[in-house]
């Protein structure tokens, strides 16, 4: 993957304030663990290096859900449960960040033809939700002291969604050009 974003970079602390705001203020939920874990995704997928990270086993990118799938499917058959929990978080992240940021790509996949089924979004939320809980479960039965971050994105998926379509509210208002001028006149 690329080069990781440090932890002091404004980038970081831009979405570690945007998603706590919207999950604290705007849902009512103050999960810190859940915040800092959408917040930390936010950088991560800020370059596309991060967003596509899962690689075949011809080190060619897993750019969709479907393929993410499959991929989880041939690495059952290998055993390789550590793979298989990377794989299982990359489509709970993937499809978190797309229904909560990007909408409008699932509604270009159901356009497209690529998707025919009439409740594709909320088979896409129910991949995100099982492939959590796939991931606590695996951490879980390891003892690793993430499951719970993993449970609750899991359990609380659809609040998560609607957390990143408040962060992204947020980021278009920060670009509009009047608030821009107000922050300077106020600030100034």
């Amino acid at each position: 993957m690329g080069l990781r974003i440090p932890d002091h970079h404004p980038l970081r602390r831009l979405f570690g304030a945007l998603t706590e705001r919207s999950f604290a203020e705007k849902l009512g939920w103050t999960d810190m663990t859940v915040t800092e874990y959408v917040s930390n995704l936010l950088v991560d997928f800020a370059h596309v290096d991060g967003l596509y990270k899962i690689r075949n086993a011809r080190n060619q990118r897993v750019e969709t859900v479907v393929e993410l799938l499959y991929e989880s499917e041939v690495l059952l058959e290998a055993q390789s449960f550590d793979r298989e929990r990377e794989v299982h978080r990359q489509i709970g992240d993937f499809t978190l960040f797309m229904a909560g940021l990007f909408p409008e790509y699932l509604k270009r996949l159901k356009t497209a033809g690529l998707i025919h089924h009439p409740d594709f979004l909320v088979d896409y939320v129910k991949t995100g939700k099982r492939s959590y809980g796939i991931v606590a479960q695996s951490l879980a039965i390891d003892s690793e002291p993430t499951s719970p971050v993993f449970r609750s994105l899991s359990e609380n998926f659809e609040w998560c969604v609607t957390g990143l379509g408040f962060v992204r509210t947020d980021l278009e208002r920060l670009q509009d050009p009047s608030y821009r001028r107000a922050k300077d006149i106020l600030l100034n």
